[in-house]
């Protein structure tokens, strides 16, 4: 699993939390009412922004050097690590609804044997796709 790492840009909010974002990816901003949230939400906002960079098939800036980012007073940057692949897997594992029609006789007869449909539709899928 590949794991990116970028500089992250942490400011003070009147509220006393902080807001996070990347230099170098534009777009890609967070913010958490305490330092240990902030840095939680700025891990999980750099592995989505990247995941879906890559999904679109853009390309992935080198990181900056986290010394060469000029900071305001009260401010700081710090590195943050970016897993895109464990975002990935996340959403090709959720659930989703699906609405389907099936005989009334069936359905009475698998619900008096308590079938589980959503697992009896899942094995039948994988075996018809392989």
């Amino acid at each position: 699993m590949k794991i990116y790492l970028y500089p992250a840009y942490f400011r003070r909010v009147d509220s006393g939390g902080y807001s996070v974002d990347f230099p170098d990816l534009p777009g890609c901003v967070s913010a958490g009412d305490t330092l240990e949230k902030s840095l939680s939400m700025a891990r999980e906002a750099l592995s989505l922004h990247l995941y879906g960079m890559i999904e679109d098939g853009d390309t992935i800036p080198v990181s900056s050097d986290p010394a060469a980012i000029p900071t305001e007073p009260g401010a700081f940057v710090a590195p943050v690590e970016g897993r895109p692949e464990m975002v990935g897997d996340k959403i090709r594992n959720r659930s989703v609804k699906k609405t389907l029609t099936i005989p009334n006789w069936l359905n009475e007869a698998a619900e008096a044997q308590k079938v589980n449909f959503s697992q009896v539709l899942q094995e039948a899928l994988r075996e018809r796709i392989g």
